[in-house]
């Protein structure tokens, strides 16, 4: 009896611990805004109303620049996971946005550094990179894990 009382205690704080954790998927890319963005933290919901062009604007009135990156890399795929959306998926909503006229698609970057820097020097930018790779340059935007 005392082991199955112990277990089980070991148990309810495993269970505890992975809830409080974000998914595998969002710790392997961080979400990183220009400074003067004025919200701190989004839920998985925004980021891809922002990435999908639902909405375009930051909740202060700003327009929303977007960032991607061009390269197959590990922050990319984790990206298009914690959107719960596919590459291609994405490029055609993109690309049906933009044939109807509804706006552009995230300009697409060469490197996280290049994301780095357009992100740190654009008023109003968003976009990702590994988590290793954010600067103080940057405000880093953690996504909630409820919407």
């Amino acid at each position: 009896m005392r082991i199955y009382s112990a277990m089980t205690g070991k148990l309810a704080i495993l269970i505890l611990a992975l809830l409080a954790h974000p998914t595998a998927s969002s710790a392997q890319v961080a979400i990183i805004a220009h400074k003067s963005v004025s919200v701190d933290h989004l839920s998985r919901t925004q980021l891809i109303d922002f990435y999908t062009g639902d909405a375009r604007h930051w909740d202060d009135g700003r327009p929303i620049v977007l960032f991607t990156l061009r390269t197959r890399t590990e922050p990319r795929g984790s990206f298009f996971e914690l959107l719960g959306r596919s590459s291609s998926r994405m490029k055609s909503i993109w690309m049906k946005r933009m044939l109807s006229g509804e706006g552009d698609p995230p300009e697409t970057l060469p490197s996280e550094s290049a994301v780095l820097q357009r992100v740190a020097t654009t008023p109003g930018a968003i976009g990702y990179v590994s988590p290793d790779s954010t600067s103080s340059a940057v405000k880093l935007l953690p996504i909630q894990s409820k919407d």
